[in-house]
């Protein structure tokens, strides 16, 4: 039976070089996302924007994402070209050419306000891809491979880790965002082109209930406020570990490089590019992108013993081990205080690579067994509420409160975000009971 013309109830088992093909394109995604970790916060300082500034411009992520994803889940689920025979995949492909435009504009953003409408533009794009990816697991892989396809997930994303923080460590900022956005490009289009789609069991019956734009939008959203109703307990449990661990994901993702920069390597990113003091923070935020690389080899190494972990320990405490470990490295980089400590920050980066690891897999890989099949990339793009959600609290004050309440220091913001973690860690042991519990639909 080819994999092609495989029924969606009776999914064969995908070899590795099918699962490698299906997961390649968050190798790409991954770059979209790691120059921005890497570059935006302290291209955002360099326009002149003051460090209290930052979580705002920042927004863009977040907001996005609560936007979009909902509304491209739900789409996809509802798609069916039958004569490209294919549901998920136009969205990768018209997300990966709008986030490749943004990324070869980024580096000649001449204002702040450019470099954030920007960032707008190509966080939009990469949640298009990324929606439907998530779904593309459920889609075709049975119940037993679902936790290996979310690890090959996390396994693309951490060699686009790797790649993506070396490109940004060695190249100059209009180098890295050209390679990054190449890159972007050419492994969303191999996932798009090497993996064929299983039909919907409604396949056919698209034409028959569309009911035109205005009812198909009004009906998005009955479907939306009905799905949050019938929300899994699991999903709710979920969402606070969720909502915990992005909330200290973000505030590593926005001060991490420009801590490096200036509170470990002492720099200034306003000073005269020729100065010591600039020259001083583009070395911390070059140092800053070697780690994060690190902390890419890491995470594919990492996520290749998860589901060993999880038949061991089980996925609930999988999830909380990796977690904790994650914050205790970010726990530590306010304690680096000068180069000669800068060692540490590898340390941060072992721990947050467990980390990130799970965070890509593990939640998903739980959660996508208590939800109906037909209804798998609206529930995921409901999920990312629980994402955005946090991340906006940082990016409209939280993330200034907490900068101010250490006095300015961002790495400390970062060691918050690391006890943010750890609370989550804790949280995720409420899990157990839902290891071995009945599945909704398989």
């Amino acid at each position: 039976m080819s994999e092609a013309s495989a029924h969606p109830m009776k999914k064969p088992l995908l070899n590795l070089l099918q699962m490698f093909n299906m997961s390649f394109g968050f190798f790409g995604i991954q770059h979209g996302f790691e120059i921005q970790f890497a570059r935006m916060t302290p291209l955002f300082e360099t326009l002149g924007a003051g460090k209290e500034q930052v979580p705002f411009l920042w927004l863009a992520a977040p907001f996005t994402g609560l936007i979009i994803q909902p509304i491209v889940g739900y789409a996809s689920d509802r798609t069916w070209w039958q004569a490209l025979r294919c549901r998920r995949r136009p969205y990768f492909f018209i997300g990966a050419v709008l986030s490749t435009l943004s990324l070869f504009a980024m580096p000649h953003a001449g204002a702040v306000w450019m470099a954030a409408g920007l960032l707008w533009v190509l966080d939009a794009s990469l949640n298009i891809c990324m929606e439907p990816m998530r779904a593309f697991v459920g889609d075709k892989l049975s119940s037993g491979q679902r936790p290996q396809g979310y690890a090959w997930q996390a396994f693309m994303i951490g060699a686009g880790t790797i790649i993506g923080n070396f490109i940004a460590s060695a190249t100059d900022l209009q180098t890295g965002f050209y390679l990054c956005g190449t890159i972007l490009f050419f492994a969303m289009s191999w996932t798009v082109f090497s993996s064929p789609e299983y039909p919907p069991d409604d396949v056919g019956k698209q034409a028959e209930t569309f009911k035109g734009p205005m009812k198909e939008v009004a009906a998005y959203f009955v479907e939306v406020f009905g799905s949050i109703k019938e929300m899994p307990e699991v999903m709710k449990v979920l969402g606070v570990v969720q909502f915990l661990t992005w909330m200290g994901l973000f505030c590593m993702w926005i001060f991490y490089s420009s801590a490096v920069g200036a509170n470990v390597f002492g720099g200034i990113p306003t000073a005269p590019t020729q100065s010591t003091l600039y020259q001083n923070y583009e070395q911390g935020v070059r140092f800053a992108a070697r780690t994060l690389a690190f902390r890419g080899m890491i995470t594919p190494l990492y996520a290749l013993l998860i589901p060993l972990l999880c038949l061991r320990i089980g996925r609930a405490y999988t999830h909380s081990l990796s977690l904790m470990i994650g914050a205790i490295g970010l726990l530590l980089v306010p304690f680096s205080n000068n180069r000669g400590e800068a060692w540490m920050l590898y340390l941060f980066a072992i721990g947050s690579g467990i980390a990130w690891a799970s965070i890509v897999s593990m939640p998903y890989t739980i959660l996508v067994e208590h939800l109906p099949q037909e209804k798998y990339g609206l529930f995921m793009g409901l999920f990312n509420m629980f994402i955005v959600l946090p991340e906006i609290c940082v990016s409209l004050g939280m993330g200034t409160l907490m900068l101010n309440f250490v006095g300015g220091n961002r790495a400390w913001v970062v060691g918050i975000g690391g006890v943010l973690l750890f609370a989550a860690g804790i949280v995720t042991t409420w899990l157990r009971k839902y290891d071995h519990a009945p599945l909704m639909k398989t």
